[in-house]
């Protein structure tokens, strides 16, 4: 019944169910019935006068009307009736209706009224009240918890305002009598101590009292986050003892020749730790796929490159996946530079790799004479075939889809192990690691003498201070960073654009006192590369840039990152910016600026980045802000379609269901027992459409 198109029930009609589908997304009894309240007004207690405050929300009060007056003419007449009780004297005042309304209203009786004071003056009001005359049949009517729905102007203009949507679901409760399945084990009920699912779905739309709201609210909270931990649980337990792992036993000659030989610096003890993690993962049988969190700095990319001549020493592949060519390139010349004196082939591919070379380098990739292959999204092509490829990193993984990851996972007949790197892992990554689905090591501290950047915010009316301070840096022999979120000026958009900001920073530093350099994505490979080395050449002093300079640039050097309209950066992409400097031994800077006029949102994300360096303590702020994405499907940011749960505010209610799941299938992983045999059933009821990429990382 509750798969029963919404057309068909009493109230609704093929009108009003063509608009709940489109401004809501109801399409079925079912849809309805999860349309929850997003608050409660309480009508079942009288104000007085006297109790009235601006932070009150709607309230009900007993008023007698002293008298009615009409005040104003045309558009800018209203109605005001002066009202009192008991303790004092306010107002109600109508701006529209009022020859709907006046007809109702007679001074000397006393009114039931509802609605939202505010003060005006040293008196209080309230405009468009609900008002009716006041008997104890009225009261016992208004009475109650009175749930609020969401709607929108269309529906309104249909019936369907709050109200409207309170009596469909009275229609609703009437047609299913009760017959609402229940979806999780008794066991599980008890455990937990959680209402039943028909008394949780009724209490929630008719409240008999708050705690019983908060009660049934628990219930489904618990129901969205248990299926939701069920989907990644199972998706472990079945990667960790269905999908094969290559076995990396061998601590071998590569791997220590570098180590004692090689390595130019003692590895941290954060390093070592995790190390000896993914080597445990690797050397368990089991498919490997853990996240690699460190911040911007910490070391990730040589534990990855010691991973890497782990697969090698035990006869397999390795590969390295970067987001842009700037990052591909870096590490391509980093990891010929640490394999100097090691017997490896070490090779590029972009999208700029020449086709005479790609038809050579794709024999070689699957004859085996190649034992790293780094590159960019050119790695994901059907033609990249690998003979024995043994482990994937995925470098700054939040700049691929989930897809675009899912195809690393083809490139052999078993799959590689998986190791994803990040400096700050995204609203979606962080939501898996909540849930559990990836194994995960965290690099914690920074290599010695690092010293934290010191993060400033400035408004643009204070430019020239910012000039002056960049001026003295360059005095100094540093090297500037500027980004801008735009190449060229924007009719739709006011923001600073880099071709203007290159003209303006050309006049307040010019030559031939200083150099700058300008890259941007719509600049040619070969260009951009130019401009780069002379920037870490130091050659020029100044970078112009938009964020194509995000990752991939390591210029110790460079002391000083400004970001203009920074409060248009998403927090993750301010902090992977930040990271471009600080990477030498003098104190360096990251400068936000900003328009004068900020919203509540962009005050967050500035103040975040001004008070910590923290990558996970941004990732949380993050989080809350954006939500945590479709952690089973293949959005990375937004809401991830649970209804009530949110998973930055009832962790509390995360961790009753993590274990609830946990206890479920180290008992019953298949979900065989009577017990458990609505889960599958509501599994799939949940999983239609779903792509099935929650076991990618």
């Amino acid at each position: 019944m509750l798969d029963t198109s919404i057309e068909y029930l009493k109230g609704v009609g093929p009108q009003r169910a063509s608009l709940l589908k489109k401004e809501l997304e109801i399409f079925c009894f079912g849809d309805l019935l999860m349309h929850y309240p997003f608050r409660y007004v309480d009508r079942t207690r009288i104000f007085s006068v006297n109790e009235l405050n601006e932070d009150i929300p709607f309230i009900q009060l007993r008023l007698k009307i002293a008298r009615i007056e009409h005040i104003g003419a045309g558009r800018s007449a209203r109605m005001v009736a002066h009202c009192f009780d008991d303790t004092g004297e306010m107002d109600l005042v109508w701006f529209q209706g009022i020859k709907w309304v006046k007809d109702k209203l007679k001074p000397g009786l006393e009114y039931l009224v509802f609605g939202k004071p505010t003060k005006y003056g040293r008196r209080y009001n309230i405009a468009h009240a609900e008002i009716e005359l006041y008997t104890e049949e009225i009261f016992s009517r208004a009475g109650g918890l009175q749930p609020i729905y969401s709607t929108t102007e269309k529906l309104k203009s249909k019936g369907l305002d709050s109200k409207g949507i309170s009596r469909l679901m009275q229609s609703l409760f009437d047609a299913l009598k009760g017959n609402i399945p229940e979806t999780l084990p008794l066991s599980t009920l008890k455990q937990n101590h959680l209402m039943d699912r028909r008394n949780a779905l009724t209490q929630i739309h008719f409240p008999d009292a708050p705690d019983k709201a908060k009660y049934a609210e628990t219930r489904i909270k618990f129901e969205e986050l248990f299926y939701l931990q069920m989907q990644l649980l199972r998706f472990k337990y079945r990667r960790k003892t269905m999908v094969k792992g290559h076995v990396f036993g061998l601590v071998g000659d590569l791997f220590n020749t570098f180590y004692h030989k090689i390595l130019p610096f003692s590895l941290t003890e954060a390093q070592k730790r995790v190390i000896r993690e993914i080597r445990a993962d690797m050397g368990s049988g089991k498919q490997m796929n853990r996240l690699l969190q460190g911040d911007v700095g910490s070391g990730k990319t040589i534990v990855a490159l010691m991973c890497m001549l782990l697969a090698i020493d035990n006869s397999y592949q390795a590969c390295l996946m970067a987001p842009t060519e700037i990052l591909a390139n870096q590490h391509y010349k980093s990891f010929l530079k640490y394999s100097e004196g090691l017997d490896l082939n070490v090779e590029l591919l972009t999208g700029n790799t020449k086709t005479a070379q790609r038809k050579v380098l794709f024999e070689s990739l699957r004859n085996g004479d190649i034992h790293f292959l780094i590159g960019t999204h050119a790695l994901i092509e059907d033609q990249v075939q690998f003979g024995n490829l043994g482990l994937v990193v995925i470098d700054e993984q939040h700049r691929f889809g989930v897809e675009q990851r899912s195809l690393m996972w083809q490139k052999n007949e078993r799959v590689p192990h998986i190791l994803v790197m990040t400096a700050t892992p995204i609203p979606r990554t962080l939501a898996m690691t909540i849930y559990g689905d990836l194994d995960v090591s965290v690099i914690d501290e920074l290599p010695p003498g690092r010293k934290p950047v010191k993060t400033m915010h400035f408004f643009d009316n204070s430019r020239l201070k910012v000039f002056a301070f960049m001026h003295e840096q360059i005095r100094q022999g540093r090297q500037i960073y500027v980004v801008y979120p735009l190449i060229h000026e924007s009719e739709t958009l006011d923001l600073k654009d880099l071709m203007d900001g290159y003209e303006s920073i050309s006049r307040d530093f010019p030559l031939p006192h200083y150099a700058i350099s300008i890259v941007h994505g719509q600049m040619k490979s070969a260009d951009k590369e130019y401009e780069m080395q002379r920037f870490i050449k130091g050659e020029t002093q100044l970078m112009v840039s938009t964020t194509v300079i995000e990752v991939g640039v390591d210029v110790p050097n460079a002391s000083v990152m400004v970001i203009e309209n920074a409060e248009r950066f998403g927090l993750s992409q301010l902090h992977q910016l930040r990271g471009r400097v600080g990477r030498g031994a003098d104190q360096s800077f990251c400068i936000l600026m900003t328009g004068n006029k900020l919203s509540a949102e962009g005050k967050v994300r500035i103040r975040t980045m001004v008070e910590t360096n923290d990558g996970f303590a941004i990732a949380e702020a993050d989080l809350k802000l954006r939500g945590p994405g479709d952690v089973q499907g293949t959005r990375q940011s937004g809401l991830e379609g649970l209804k009530l749960a949110d998973i930055t505010r009832d962790e509390a209610i995360v961790r009753m269901a993590r274990q609830s799941v946990e206890d479920i299938l180290d008992g019953d992983p298949n979900l065989a027992m009577p017990e458990h045999q609505m889960i599958p059933w509501q599994l799939k009821n949940l999983s239609k459409g779903n792509s099935g990429l929650g076991m990618i990382s």
